[in-house]
């Protein structure tokens, strides 16, 4: 995946979706930025997101996010959109 750049725009969406980090930190992991964008943030918040990333990247962010980020609607809802259906079971954070 490439790294996405920090524009103003990309920031303000960093800054709502991803409140416990920097902006700056939040877009260096965009695996875990995108999941995070793709579950609390507004369909304002994806336009903003896919100017910087593909379908294919968006697919990639899907399959490899972390444990605890996504909702069970929003894994549903995204899984489905990338022609994933049914959507498999959504990843499990583990607890020592």
């Amino acid at each position: 995946m490439k790294p996405l750049q920090l524009t103003q725009a990309l920031e303000r969406v960093a800054r709502r979706t991803v409140w416990f980090k920097s902006p700056e930190e939040a877009v260096r992991e965009p695996v875990h930025f995108i999941a995070h964008v793709l579950t609390y943030g507004t369909h304002e918040d994806v336009q903003t997101l896919r100017q910087q990333v593909s379908d294919e990247e968006l697919a990639e962010a899907i399959l490899d996010a972390p444990p605890g980020v996504f909702d069970a609607r929003s894994w549903t809802y995204w899984n489905l959109k990338i022609g994933r259906y049914p959507a498999p079971p959504l990843p499990e954070r583990k607890f020592r």
